[in-house]
């Protein structure tokens, strides 16, 4: 079903300027963000957004801390500013300090902190302008939080990387990874969440799998065990 663009509102803590109304002021009912009706999707980090447009466009506000708003520098926003010129973003995930994104021609891109290779782009460096993740153009769905990502590509594999601490990258180990490591040989995955230390995904057959630090029973499995 398509995706009907909308108005978008925000409300809460608004000390960066997180909900993109121009200000700095907490907000315990809904604002709206501009007055377009043109808003497709939106995703929220650690004090900061980021949303496309119907048209294509990203659009950043918030803490611009370690660069995660994109726009090549470490200003904070306290109204949505448009990242680059290019009216080709799909999709987009944030995390703790950065965010992930994928655009309509199947490239993954990453910006902000990079302590743990969160960004995927084979370094610990941060970005303060977006990076492309390799240079395949076959992703499909990205999702990020704490300090770890999950990605699915067009062919149903999983990809994760960042922090592995508890074995959140489902690869066998608790390494952190700065860049995607395949999880498994399967091409049946069709959706993947991530959370601050662990992670859940659904298989084409409806099954629900879970991996990563087990504390207050996490991983659903009647225990408190990590997974890798």
């Amino acid at each position: 079903k398509p995706v009907i663009p909308r108005e978008l509102w925000t409300w809460g803590y608004n000390v960066h300027g997180e909900l993109g109304d121009g200000t700095t002021v907490v907000k315990s009912s809904p604002v709206q963000v501009g007055a377009l009706t043109n808003w497709l999707q939106v995703t929220s980090g650690n004090y900061h957004m980021m949303a496309a447009k119907a048209d294509g466009t990203a659009w950043s506000w918030g803490e611009g801390n370690n660069g995660k708003l994109g726009h090549g520098n470490t200003t904070s926003l306290s109204s949505p500013v448009q990242i680059g010129a290019l009216t080709d973003w799909l999709n987009a995930a944030g995390g703790y300090y950065y965010f992930a994104a994928v655009k309509t021609d199947g490239t993954l891109w990453t910006c902000g902190k990079n302590s743990y290779g969160q960004l995927g782009d084979g370094s610990t460096t941060d970005r303060s302008s977006p990076v492309q993740v390799g240079a395949l153009t076959d992703w499909l769905q990205v999702t990020a939080n704490y300090r770890h990502c999950g990605a699915i590509k067009t062919d149903g594999t999983l990809w994760m990387w960042g922090r592995g601490t508890g074995g959140a990258l489902g690869d066998g180990t608790s390494v952190n990874k700065s860049s995607p490591v395949q999880v498994g040989a399967l091409t049946t995955w069709s959706d993947v969440s991530v959370s601050s230390k662990n992670t859940l995904a659904l298989k084409t057959d409806g099954t629900l799998w879970a991996w990563g630090e087990g504390g207050n029973g996490a991983n659903a499995q009647g225990n408190t065990t990590d997974y890798s």
